[in-house]
């Protein structure tokens, strides 16, 4: 193998978020990955570094550039220069966007499950969340509830949805014909959908996300994409991204959102990253998605032969499981407690993703391949656990 996702890295001591844990626990909740980035980030960051000086940083045509080709050669979408404005992560993005975009007391749509940070940047912004359900079918797929999301979307009191594509937690990566009923649905009812697209770029093998903003003009007209580097690279804590917004007054007000917010600047590596990893590291990301579909695989086989009554929901994207423990006593964050202090494997309730997370276990299996038996191990034996108590 060309490149090693198989050594583990020791990264205890580095003040790892992730990794601030007991001796003797296994952390596999945060989405934070246990591989060394790709090899030419790591070289345009150390000769940037042996520059010696880190002043103040502007954007150049090649952090564009980079954007540009990257989005057009592997998802087949072309985007405009001027539609592209630097932020320094998707989450502020997504926060400015709610409190430049609505008022207190209104309300923004999100589709539960889905990543718990998106009710604080609606809640702590003073607006209200709605929640769109996803149906979770006998086959353990999800779908949406189109009628219960357009009674969400009309409601006077309705100014923004937030779309998770491809999805966190599920690893759903949602159709065309679905992404064109949620732009249709949004245009009728003046709903601006702040996009999240930053698991984008790990899926299975011989899948591809579709940009929201390429479906149709209706989509293109209403968004807000929110796009970056850092998760499927590993550089989350370079700090780097980017919005992209076709409409130019949408633009306007979300280019005065991040200036105001003062989230607009890049670090001295933040361009220097990401051009570097659309640039050269193409090559790195698909051996790490083939890689991490292994992984996926593993898990659910050794789950469905050894931990009776628990389901692993087959996702196509991200480098996250999500774990039907419906059949287990208990709510999602008992069972993630009792599992973590009989096992010390540390993983995130399902609840803490809206009230339909309940009963569902999220697991990262981004890490080496004897890092996740580990992790099996430890979750047959919490489970096991769980049932005879």
């Amino acid at each position: 193998m060309k490149y090693d996702f198989d050594t583990p890295v020791d990264r205890r001591g580095t003040d790892s978020i992730k990794w601030d844990v007991k001796d003797g626990e296994l952390p596999m909740w945060v989405a934070d990955m246990d591989f060394v980035t790709a090899p030419s980030i790591i070289d345009a960051m150390r000769e940037r570094l042996e520059h010696g000086i880190f002043g103040y940083s502007g954007i150049p045509d090649d952090w564009y550039r980079a954007y540009i080709q990257w989005w057009k050669q592997r998802h087949g979408f072309e985007m405009d220069k001027e539609w592209l404005i630097f932020c320094t992560g998707v989450i502020p993005a997504i926060s400015s966007a709610v409190r430049k975009l609505t008022t207190p007391n209104e309300n923004v749509v999100i589709q539960t499950p889905v990543y718990n940070v998106f009710f604080n940047c609606i809640l702590n912004n003073g607006c209200r969340v709605l929640e769109n359900p996803l149906r979770y079918a006998e086959d353990h797929t999800y779908f949406i509830d189109f009628e219960d999301l357009e009674k969400k979307l009309s409601d006077p009191q309705t100014t923004l949805m937030i779309l998770c594509n491809p999805h966190n937690p599920t690893g759903r990566i949602w159709s065309r014909e679905e992404l064109s009923r949620i732009g249709d649905l949004a245009y009728k009812h003046h709903v601006t959908v702040i996009s999240d697209e930053i698991h984008c770029d790990i899926t299975i093998p011989g899948k591809s996300y579709i940009p929201f903003a390429s479906v149709s003009e209706n989509c293109r007209k209403v968004s807000i994409t929110c796009i970056s580097p850092t998760k499927c690279f590993n550089i989350a804590g370079i700090k780097t991204a980017a919005v992209s917004v076709p409409d130019p007054v949408l633009r306007h007000k979300m280019w005065r959102a991040l200036n105001t917010d003062e989230v607009a600047e890049p670090n001295t590596f933040a361009v220097v990253a990401a051009v570097a990893a659309f640039d050269k590291g193409g090559e790195w990301l698909d051996a790490l998605c083939s890689y991490i579909a292994q992984n996926r695989q593993l898990v659910s086989d050794y789950v469905a032969r050894e931990i009776p009554g628990v389901h692993v929901v087959q996702g196509e994207a991200t480098y996250l499981l999500w774990i039907d423990v419906s059949r287990v006593p208990g709510s999602s964050k008992q069972i993630a407690k009792s599992i973590r202090e009989k096992t010390g494997l540390f993983i995130t309730a399902g609840s803490i993703y809206g009230q339909s997370g309940d009963h569902f276990l999220r697991m990262n299996i981004a890490c080496p391949r004897q890092v996740v038996s580990d992790g099996m191990t430890r979750l047959r034996q919490g489970i096991m656990r769980c049932l005879q108590d």
